[in-house]
C-alpha cells in the first residue's frame, strides 16, 4: 500500500509569503505600532527620581526644584529654537510670532505627547519655510525649524525607544531628500545634509546612553539578587550551624532521661508493677523520640560533618575563651554581676557563641583595641554586652575584613531563643554587642 503525502495550498489560493516580504510587513507594523498608533498619546514627563545624580546633592526645598530639572531644561531649549526662529525673514510683522511658536510648541508638546511632537514638528517645517523669505542654504529647514527639530528627535529618542528614533530618522531623511529632490533651483543650498548627519549623530548617542543606563540597570538588580541570596545562604548556614549544636545537646538530654528510666526501677525496693510500667513508658517514648530526632535533625549534618568529642562549651568555659582571645593580642576584661546560676544549655550554649562571635569580630576588625565582656544574671535571664574601643593607631593597623556574616549568626540564635539584639558603634568610638535572652522561671516551666 502506497501513501502519498498531497501539500493543500493555503486558503484562498494564496502564494506562501517570501522571508523578504515577511520582513518587511514586520518592519512595517513597527512603524505602525512606534509612529502611527496612539501617536498623541498623553505621556507625562516624570519628575526626576531622588537618586539622580543631581537631586540625590541637594537638600530640602531645593532637592523638590530640582526634580523639575528635566521640564526646565526642555522649556528652555524650546525657548532657545523660539528666538532663534523669529530672526528669521518673515512675510509679514506677525509672521515672526508664527515662526517663533512654530519652534515654541512641538519643543514643548514632548513632555506630554512625544511622538505627537514628532509629527507636529514635521508638519511645522513646510509652514515655516512657507512664512520666511529667501531660501539661501536654509532649505528644506529654516534655522528654527532646524533647531526645533534636531532638539524634538533627541528628547524623543530619550523618552521612547532605539526602534522609534531609527524611524523618525528614516522619515525625517524622507522628507529632506524629497523637498530637496523637489526644490529645483534650491538643491544646491540644500541642508538635508547637515540635518541627517547632526541627527544621526545625536541619536546614536542617545541610544549608546540607553543601552548603557539598562545595561547599569540590570547589573543593579542582578547585584542586588545576588546579595540577597547570599544573605539567604549565609542565613541557612547559620541555621543549619545552630541545628547540629542543639541536635547535639536535645541528644544528649535525652540519652539521660532514657538511662534513667531504665535504672530507676532498680533502685527502689520491691517497685509497684505500675511504677514499672511507667519507667518502661518513658523509656520507650525516650528512645522513640531520640531516634527521630536523629532521623530528622541527621540531614542537616555534612558528609564531612563529625559530631565534637567534648560537651558543647557553656558559660562556664568563658575564662577558657577569654584566655585564648588575650592569647591572640587582644585585651579584654569580663565582669559578672547578679547571682551565677545554671541555665538551660541552648541559653548557655548561645551566650558563650555570641561572645565568641563578638570578640572574633574585635580581633578581625579593630585590631589593637581592647575589650570589655560584661554577663548579667538577671530575674529574667541573660544579659550580655561586649564593647570593644577604637583602634590606637588606624593608620597603622589594617583590618582584616571578614565575610560580614558574624552579625547574622548571633541575631540569628537570639530570635531563635526569643531574645534581644542591639549591635552598633560606640558612643566613644569602637562597636557595641547588648544581647538579653529570656529565661523562663521554674513555675514557668512547669506551667
Amino acid at each position: 500500500m502506497t501513501e502519498t503525502t498531497q501539500h493543500m495550498p493555503p486558503a484562498g489560493g494564496a502564494k506562501p509569503r517570501s522571508p523578504e516580504f515577511r520582513l518587511a510587513a514586520d518592519a512595517l507594523r513597527g512603524l505602525r505600532q512606534d509612529l502611527f498608533h496612539d501617536a498623541f498619546a498623553y505621556r507625562p514627563l516624570p519628575r526626576s527620581t531622588a537618586d539622580g545624580p543631581l537631586t540625590r546633592r541637594l537638600r530640602g526645598r531645593a532637592r523638590e526644584y530640582a526634580a523639575w530639572s528635566p521640564h526646565v531644561l526642555i522649556t528652555a531649549v524650546g525657548l532657545l529654537a523660539m528666538f532663534v526662529a523669529t530672526n528669521d525673514e518673515a512675510r509679514g510683522a506677525g509672521s515672526n510670532l508664527i515662526l517663533g511658536l512654530l519652534a515654541l510648541v512641538p519643543v514643548l508638546l514632548t513632555m506630554v505627547r512625544p511622538v505627537g511632537a514628532f509629527w507636529l514638528s514635521m508638519a511645522a517645517t513646510p509652514v515655516a519655510t512657507a512664512l520666511a523669505t529667501g531660501f539661501d542654504d536654509e532649505w528644506p529647514w529654516r534655522t528654527g525649524s532646524f533647531v526645533c527639530h534636531l532638539s524634538v528627535l533627541a528628547i524623543v529618542a530619550i523618552r521612547t525607544r532605539p526602534r522609534t528614533a531609527a524611524w523618525m530618522w528614516a522619515l525625517t531623511a524622507v522628507y529632506g531628500i524629497g523637498a530637496t529632490t523637489s526644490a529645483g533651483g534650491h538643491a544646491f543650498g540644500s541642508n538635508s545634509a547637515q540635518m541627517l548627519f547632526l541627527s544621526a549623530v545625536v541619536l546614536l548617542g542617545v541610544a549608546v546612553w540607553q543601552i548603557r543606563r539598562e545595561a547599569r540597570q540590570e547589573v543593579t538588580a542582578q547585584q542586588t539578587v545576588t546579595a540577597h541570596e547570599r544573605s539567604r545562604r549565609t542565613l541557612l548556614e547559620e541555621r543549619t550551624t545552630i541545628a547540629r549544636e542543639l541536635h547535639d545537646v536535645v541528644a544528649h538530654h535525652m540519652s539521660v532521661v532514657a538511662i534513667q528510666a531504665e535504672a530507676a526501677p532498680y533502685r527502689v525496693e520491691n517497685p509497684p508493677p505500675e511504677l514499672e510500667r511507667a519507667f518502661v513508658t518513658i523509656r520507650e517514648n525516650a528512645v522513640a523520640a531520640l531516634t527521630e530526632l536523629r532521623r530528622v535533625l541527621g540531614v542537616v549534618r555534612a558528609e564531612d560533618y563529625e559530631a565534637p568529642d567534648a560537651p558543647q562549651p557553656t558559660l562556664a568555659d568563658m575564662d577558657a575563651l577569654l584566655a585564648n582571645v588575650r592569647d591572640a593580642g587582644l585585651s579584654v576584661d569580663k565582669a559578672v554581676t547578679g547571682a551565677v546560676r545554671e541555665l538551660p544549655q541552648g541559653v548557655e550554649l548561645s551566650a558563650y557563641r555570641i561572645v565568641q562571635e563578638a570578640l572574633s569580630n574585635t580581633l578581625r576588625h579593630a585590631p589593637g583595641a581592647s575589650a570589655r565582656v560584661e554577663i548579667g544574671y538577671v530575674l529574667g535571664g541573660l544579659g550580655l554586652r561586649i564593647v570593644n574601643g577604637p583602634m590606637p593607631e588606624p593608620s597603622l593597623v589594617k583590618p582584616s575584613p571578614g565575610a560580614g556574616h558574624g552579625i547574622t549568626g548571633m541575631r540569628e540564635r537570639v530570635s531563635m531563643l526569643n531574645g534581644e539584639m542591639t549591635a552598633a558603634p560606640a558612643d566613644g568610638g569602637g562597636y557595641e554587642v547588648t544581647v538579653f535572652l529570656p529565661v523562663p522561671s521554674a513555675s514557668e516551666g512547669e506551667a
